[in-house]
């Protein structure tokens, strides 16, 4: 049985995975960071300053200081470009891409809990 979701249960969803995430001791990512991050593993690359910036409609600056906070958390990595030496490429890291699935995994654990608590409901009505 499929479980349909109102803005409010879809927030509801991401609450729950946010909460478990902090208390996960997971990396706190601002939105921007996060956004960042998601875009880069999820959209085909390569992945440039530039082509982010213009992907997520920022500013190059706000895209420079995402990914150095991502770096530091080794969650993204600079590389420079061999077809361009003037570019510089951002990319996956193996420690980027457990975060995410950990995190995904936060989120399809919310949703399941959210689908029980649907279902509960449902079954003491009828």
């Amino acid at each position: 049985m499929a479980v349909e979701f109102d803005e409010l249960k879809a927030l509801d969803i991401w609450r729950r995975a946010i909460v478990e995430s902090v208390r996960l001791d997971a990396p706190d990512l601002s939105a921007r960071q996060m956004s960042l991050l998601l875009s880069v593993y999820l959209t085909p690359g390569p992945h440039t300053v530039r082509g982010l910036a213009g992907l997520l409609r920022i500013s190059k600056p706000a895209i420079t200081r995402a990914v150095n906070r991502l770096s530091e958390l080794q969650l993204v990595r600079r590389k420079p470009d061999p077809a361009d030496k003037r570019s510089v490429l951002i990319q996956r890291t193996v420690r980027g891409s457990v975060f995410l699935r950990e995190f995904g995994e936060l989120i399809v654990n919310a949703g399941k809990d959210e689908a029980a608590t649907h279902d509960s409901l449902v079954a003491h009505r009828y």
